[in-house]
């Protein structure tokens, strides 16, 4: 059944989660004034799967039930999926600046991949408990967290090597019901408003680390399990004009001894398959993430042209404004290109037959929006101009001692009423120079994993050795005359590009996205 941003409200009265806020306990997260934006943030990717112009994007037939479900939800089975998921994401975040959800499809693809190559593996039967999970969690339209990052302790050691083996969640007794795990996730997006959270391997285990090996599903309320969580946006900020309406909550999740059925049970101490499990999810998010931060530099984009106006220019006329309009547009329809070549060159996975946007573009976008966040921001700021931060607070728009000389003397362009000049540049702070300015500036720098992570995922992934194959060949033809010996590390066969097609400028397109404009004109 698929829910509205009401109905998921009032579905969040079914649980009592146990909830710290700045120091207190929350008795009741859907009437809690500081959680406000980041449900409305959520209630829009349900409201959005209820519109029918949004439908072909915000809606998917899952492949194993036939059952139509919201995209955040569901396993893709082509290029197109992909694309439309990377479509809907930029949508969503037009609206919400961080839709969040979409951690959770991230996390269903990357299980059912790993969840299949371990029953082909082993002989468990993972796969068949994910998809029981899966199908529910469609069902009943769940929002579900995604509990990955540790809190790692002495990052130099390994898991097992910690001092205090809770930094790291783990499973610390099994039985003929289920197990029992402990430990901490130190980031969980959105986690005080989801239903469920899913408890996945943040890094490649050892042997010795098998019962740091773990993948389960754990509702929001199981007994054992403390959120300790910060308020999501700038909520009752009245100069946060964006940031009081949509925001994101994260919240330290500590396991107390959590009991775990079997059948919740995706992945326990299957070491060798952890690695597999976490870089493909890293794949699905950062591919995610281009999307998301697309829909937020067109928020940028649309901002500055207001303010450019506002202030009296044409960008069109004014060639310092011009520059950096254009500059803002390039990099983020840069970055959201590798997405779709990310899409277009999807390949399909051995096991689970569904589709993984590649490595290589996925993360050079993610790289490239992760790096460049903090030059859309500067962008923001050189047009806009530094009214943005010294515009004196909203209690003056009302103040009738001050209020009609600010109208009179801060206006500029007079085809654009001051209210209108002053919207603008609230909204701008509140995105880029306020404390949710900051947020987002951090958030896409180390969200998905830093920048090195990529660079590391980016040079395993991409096939040098091909190129110097092609240089070696040409060598061979005497087209360059060289004696060196020839180096033939890190080449893939039958592979001709990142992509891994197998003819130049062939890739295997399929299912291509139905067509939905995505913004206007």
């Amino acid at each position: 059944m698929l829910m509205s941003s009401a109905q998921y409200r009032e579905s969040l009265r079914q649980y009592k989660p146990k909830v710290f806020l700045d120091g207190r306990r929350v008795e009741s997260v859907a009437d809690e004034p500081a959680f406000a934006p980041g449900i409305n943030a959520l209630g829009v990717t349900y409201d959005y799967a209820l519109k029918e112009e949004f439908a072909p994007l915000m809606l998917a037939t899952q492949h194993t039930s036939g059952k139509q479900v919201n995209r955040m939800l569901h396993i893709n089975t082509s290029s197109g999926d992909l694309l439309n998921k990377l479509e809907a994401v930029r949508l969503l975040c037009q609206e919400t600046g961080c839709a969040q959800r979409y951690l959770a499809h991230d996390a269903f693809n990357a299980i059912y991949q790993a969840t299949h190559r371990i029953d082909a593996d082993k002989g468990t039967t993972y796969g068949q408990a994910f998809l029981n999970y899966l199908h529910d969690a469609q069902d009943r339209d769940l929002s579900v967290g995604i509990a990955m990052t540790d809190a790692k302790g002495d990052r130099s050691k390994r898991p097992h090597q910690q001092a205090n083996p809770d930094t790291y969640v783990h499973i610390v007794e099994r039985n003929g019901k289920g197990i029992v795990i402990s430990g901490t996730k130190a980031i969980v997006t959105g986690a005080p408003y989801m239903h469920e959270f899913l408890v996945m391997p943040c890094r490649n285990m050892s042997e010795a680390d098998a019962e740091f090996a773990v993948c389960c599903a754990v509702p929001c309320d199981a007994p054992g399990l403390t959120l300790i969580a910060r308020p999501a946006g700038r909520p009752g900020e009245k100069a946060a004009l964006f940031s009081s309406k949509f925001g994101q909550s994260t919240a330290v999740l500590v396991f107390d001894r959590v009991f775990v059925p079997w059948e919740r049970v995706f992945y326990a101490g299957e070491w060798e398959h952890s690695s597999y499990m976490t870089y493909n999810y890293a794949t699905h998010h950062r591919h995610s993430c281009i999307g998301a931060r697309a829909g937020f530099g067109d928020l940028l984009i649309g901002a500055g042209a207001l303010m450019c106006e506002a202030n009296g220019f044409d960008p069109g006329k004014e060639t310092h404004l011009r520059e950096q309009m254009v500059e803002l547009i390039k990099i983020t329809e840069g970055f959201y290109a590798c997405g779709v070549a990310a899409s277009v060159y999807a390949t399909q996975d051995a096991e689970a037959k569904t589709f993984v946007p590649d490595a290589v573009f996925s993360n050079i976008g993610k790289l490239l929006l992760a790096t460049q966040i903090y030059d859309m921001h500067r962008i923001a700021h050189y047009v806009s101009g530094g009214l943005i931060v010294t515009l004196p607070g909203p209690d003056e728009d009302h103040n009738p001692e001050t209020a009609a000389n600010l109208a009179d003397v801060l206006r500029a362009n007079p085809d654009v009423p001051y209210d209108k000049r002053i919207q603008a540049a609230r909204f701008i702070e509140d995105l880029t120079a306020s404390y949710q300015g900051g947020w987002y500036s951090v958030i896409s720098l180390h969200g998905g994993g830093s920048p090195a992570a990529m660079k590391q995922e980016i040079y395993r992934n991409y096939p040098i050795g091909n190129k110097v194959e092609l240089v070696e060949r040409l060598m061979e033809r005497g087209i360059v005359d060289d004696p060196r010996r020839p180096i033939t590390a890190n080449k893939q066969p039958g592979k001709c590009c990142s992509t891994g097609c197998t003819v130049p400028g062939a890739p295997v397109m399929v299912d291509l996205p139905v067509s939905v404009k995505r913004r206007e004109a």
